[in-house]
């Protein structure tokens, strides 16, 4: 019996939907559509292409570049033509690039441009089994026997019949790997998270349902599509739903692609809405007089309206006045501005937020939905629902599907989105799935209402000298939460006391230097910068902990943590080793400092 999967969705919205906009480019100045239609039929000759090249069951392919209609066209295909697809960031070096390419045993991948092809070709004595390259449209022409270009990948398909594609996606298996999803290697080198066809289409359904997202709909494409969850929202949702996508020009024109678009729903990992978040709370600050007056009374209606609807609880007549006035004097022109004229569903995911970030943009009526989850479970495993938000936990746990606390305070995940295992590794396997149960690594607890809160990571614990456990999540989120931080390390293992490396975020930090006439250079150093850091720590972040949790010194250094040394994961969660090795001298000096002085 044909199963449910994404690819046969694809044909069905097609079928139904055809004339409808599926994805947007924008070229000329102009956003130019695509339909269904021809979407569906794009997608049927790229998967007559690869069986044309003898692709088939149970063979790999890889992705590598940036958002482009061609990425989801080649990514659909392999999974129509019974194969899986492995998305690889774009900023993984030459050897990362050639550790995917050589673990998942794909024969074929499709490029972006020539920068990315230099990595393939740096190591493609090392990857032994690739047979193809495919260039995405609009690359240069590469003079290599490997590569071709997009319309010389379609050709390959010219002798395959038509009705091969079908015969293949009646040959697809629930159970079947339809992807797989390589870990940003927080730990070490990153693992494939095999997920099915089932996987997939019970969850995109899941998260449909959830966004009540509608042909009505649309968002934009930015965020790493080798990332399960903007996979979601990019791929699969759109997909099931029958909604448009919009493919952002460039990671650096997002914001302004936005404001173009005004797109009805958006996801973003914490660092977006954390930069959105310092631009436009400068900019507030600097109202005064009436202007700071309306801003402030807007605001304070846009939070009790925000928290009715997070409650479910209907708006009185007073209430809903001010709304009408808040909406009319401030939301209506500020949300355009920063792209959310249209925002119906926002989502955080991926990382920890702060609780204040999420009430700030309540105050502009934006109710940002943190969604809580991980790869192996197709990325939502608990989510604050429309009516059901509460901040500060992450939400009630996925309907039809099982989470409970293992007596070590782990959170552990059993339904249809768990994944099947990690590829080439028995023992990973073993170790994150136990009787069906899917070991998070998180830890958590579960409130009397249902909502589950994160309360640490289980292999980030810092045991310090005292023997004291501690989660540094979240009191590096507080930290996060200061106007003027970009980032935080809580530092502490087997240490007396905690301590923080810290960075600037630089357009609040270029702000503050001329509210307070202060010289640019070196804001790190400056003194009246240090002091206005250290006043928060002390005065707003260590009395939201216990005594044993505050942190006691911290050092602000001179730049912030990059993909490109090592320091963050592309989806921008912190990789912890790299930063204590980089910024070693600085942590072991914090102890040394107070050392000599308890020694005096």
């Amino acid at each position: 019996m044909a199963i449910d999967s994404i690819p046969r969705r694809l044909f069905q919205t097609a079928s139904r939907r055809g004339d409808a906009p599926a994805y947007f480019v924008k070229t000329g100045g102009s956003w130019h559509p695509t339909s269904y239609r021809e979407y569906a039929d794009e997608v049927r000759k790229a998967t007559r292409a690869l069986v044309g090249l003898g692709f088939g069951k149970g063979h790999t392919s890889c992705i590598l570049g940036f958002n482009r209609p061609e990425w989801i066209i080649f990514d659909v295909a392999t999974m129509a033509a019974g194969g899986a697809p492995a998305g690889i960031y774009t900023t993984c070096s030459a050897p990362e690039v050639q550790y995917i390419i050589d673990h998942s045993e794909a024969e074929i991948v499709l490029l972006e441009n020539a920068d990315q092809w230099k990595k393939v070709d740096a190591e493609r004595a090392n990857l032994p089994r690739l047979r193809h390259v495919v260039m995405m449209k609009g690359a240069p022409e590469i003079d290599d026997e490997l590569v071709m270009s997009w319309e010389a990948f379609l050709e390959k398909g010219d002798g395959v019949a038509a009705e091969v594609v079908d015969e293949r996606l009646d040959q697809l298996e629930e159970g079947q790997i339809a992807t797989f999803i390589y870990t940003s290697g927080t730990t070490g080198p990153p693992k494939a998270v095999m997920l099915t066809h089932k996987n997939l289409s019970w969850t995109a359904t899941k998260a449909m349902e959830i966004a009540g997202q509608t042909g009505d709909d649309w968002s934009v494409s930015y965020l790493p599509l080798s990332h399960i969850a903007e996979q979601m929202f990019s791929i699969h949702g759109p997909i099931t739903a029958g909604s448009h996508l919009y493919f952002a020009e460039s990671i650096e024109l997002v914001a302004e692609n936005l404001k173009e678009v005004q797109p009805t729903i958006v996801f973003g990992v914490p660092r977006i809405w954390e930069k959105m978040h310092a631009k436009v709370a400068a900019g507030l600050g600097e109202a005064t007089g009436v202007k700071k007056k309306i801003a402030e009374f807007a605001m304070r209606a846009g939070r009790e309206v925000t928290d009715a609807r997070n409650h479910g609880r209907p708006l009185g007549n007073r209430l809903k006045l001010r709304y009408a006035i808040a909406n009319k004097l401030v939301f209506s022109k500020l949300k355009p501005k920063m792209g959310l004229g249209n925002a119906r569903m926002c989502v955080t995911g991926a990382a920890p937020i702060a609780s204040e970030i999420l009430e700030f943009f309540a105050g502009l009526d934006l109710t940002i939905h943190e969604v809580y989850g991980q790869s192996e479970d197709c990325g939502p495993t608990s989510f604050n629902l429309p009516g059901q938000t509460r901040y500060g936990t992450v939400g009630p746990p996925l309907t039809g599907t099982e989470v409970k606390i293992a007596d070590d305070g782990e959170i552990l995940v059993r339904g249809p989105h768990v994944f099947l295992g990690y590829y080439k590794d028995e023992a990973a396997t073993n170790e994150a799935l136990i009787d069906g149960w899917l070991q998070s690594g998180d830890l958590g607890e579960i409130d009397g209402e249902g909502y589950l809160r994160i309360t640490g990571r289980k292999k980030e614990i810092i045991i310090t000298a005292g023997g004291k456990n501690i989660a540094p999540k979240n009191i590096e989120a507080a930290i996060k939460n200061l106007p003027l931080v970009a980032q935080a390390v809580v530092i502490g293992d087997r240490r007396k006391f905690l301590s923080a490396l810290v960075t600037l975020d630089p357009e609040a930090a270029e702000a503050y230097a001329d509210k307070h006439g202060l010289a640019k250079a070196d804001l790190h150093a400056n003194p009246t910068v240090v002091a206005e850091i250290d006043k928060g720590i002390n005065e707003r972040v260590n009395p939201l902990f216990a005594r044993v949790e505050h942190v006691r010194k911290f050092t602000l250094l001179h730049r912030d943590f990059t993909v490109d040394d090592g320091e963050l994961t592309p989806t921008l969660k912190i990789k912890r080793k790299p930063v204590n090795e980089h910024f070693a001298g600085e942590i072991e000096a914090m102890y040394a400092e107070a050392k000599a002085k308890a020694s005096k």
